[in-house]
C-alpha cells in the first residue's frame, strides 16, 4: 500500500519549523530529508524516525518498527502526536542532529 499524498503534506505542513525539511518519493513511499541526510520514512501512511539515543529520551518510551519488510527497526511516531507540531518538530531537530551525514559515494574506476 502506497502512502496518501494527503498523509506527506499534513505532515510537512506540521514540520514548517524545521528548516530545510524535505519528502523525496521513492517506491510509492517518502523519505524526509534534510539536505542530504535521511532522518525519516513515511511508509503505509504512517511516520519512521530514525532512531537516536536522544530521540529515544525525548520520546520516553518509543515504539519501534520497521518501516517496510526486512528494515532495521525505526521509532514508529503515532498519528495522534502529529497534531503537536513543537513536539513533532523538537523530534526532527533532535534527528537531524545526531544522524551523520551519508558516507561520501566512491567513484568507480573501469
Amino acid at each position: 500500500m502506497a502512502t496518501d499524498q494527503r498523509t506527506v503534506d499534513i505532515l510537512l505542513e506540521q514540520l514548517t519549523s524545521v528548516a530545510a525539511l524535505s519528502a523525496r518519493k521513492m517506491f510509492g513511499e517518502y523519505a524526509l530529508q534534510c539536505g542530504s541526510k535521511t532522518v525519516a520514512l513515511i511508509c503505509n501512511d504512517q511516520l519512521f524516525v530514525k532512531p537516536t539515543a536522544r530521540g529515544r529520551a525525548f520520546i520516553g518510551e518509543p515504539n519501534e518498527a520497521p518501516p517496510y519488510p526486512g528494515a532495521k527497526p525505526s521509532l514508529l511516531i503515532d498519528a495522534e502526536r502529529w497534531d503537536d507540531a513543537d513536539w513533532l518538530s523538537e523530534l526532527l531537530r533532535i534527528t537531524i542532529a545526531e544522524v551523520p551525514a551519508p558516507k561520501p559515494k566512491k567513484s568507480k574506476k573501469f
